[in-house]
């Protein structure tokens, strides 16, 4: 029983000592940019993939070749794309260039969304922490649920009829 505990004390000590020596190892996050100053990230929701490009700039928004308030009618949507933005604190430094396909608008605009954050935290290493904590940088994995056989949708019963 004591070698155990010595050990159980040695594990701990042994563990200890890893986590620590990470923490002095981590070397901070280095920007990633292209030869041109860009950064990309792609971003996903539902059935939506979006490919994002953001360089320093004025803040005018590319989606699929057209202006953003062309691309996204709806202020929501709008609003949406504007997010990451707002929570990073840097609105209007950065042009977008986006390439989006499937989906519907909603999903699209969110994937637009995660790949501007994505792209933002790779452009500068310190805007990380708030879109993190905004829960930007999380790929949302809720999809449509698959229509079951013997139902008329995926959880909905056919009529039932007594007679």
């Amino acid at each position: 029983m004591a070698e155990e505990i010595k050990s159980l004390d040695e594990l701990n000590t042994v563990a200890e000592g890893a986590a620590a020596t990470p923490e002095e190892a981590e070397t901070p996050r280095e920007p990633v940019r292209d030869s041109l100053g860009r950064s990309y990230a792609t971003g996903r929701r539902k059935d939506a993939v979006a490919r994002v490009w953001i360089k320093p700039g004025s803040g005018k928004v590319s989606v699929n070749g057209k202006a953003l308030e062309a691309y996204f009618a709806r202020p929501v949507l709008q609003m949406i794309l504007r997010q990451p933005f707002q929570v990073a604190g840097v609105e209007d430094q950065f042009d977008v260039m986006a390439t989006v396909k499937g989906g519907g608008l909603s999903g699209q605009a969110g994937a637009v969304k995660h790949g501007i954050s994505r792209a933002l935290q790779l452009y500068d290493p310190v805007l990380r922490s708030p879109l993190k904590a905004a829960g930007f940088l999380t790929r949302d994995s809720r999809v449509v649920e698959r229509k079951k056989f013997g139902r008329a949708k995926a959880r909905r019963s056919f009529q039932f009829s007594k007679r």
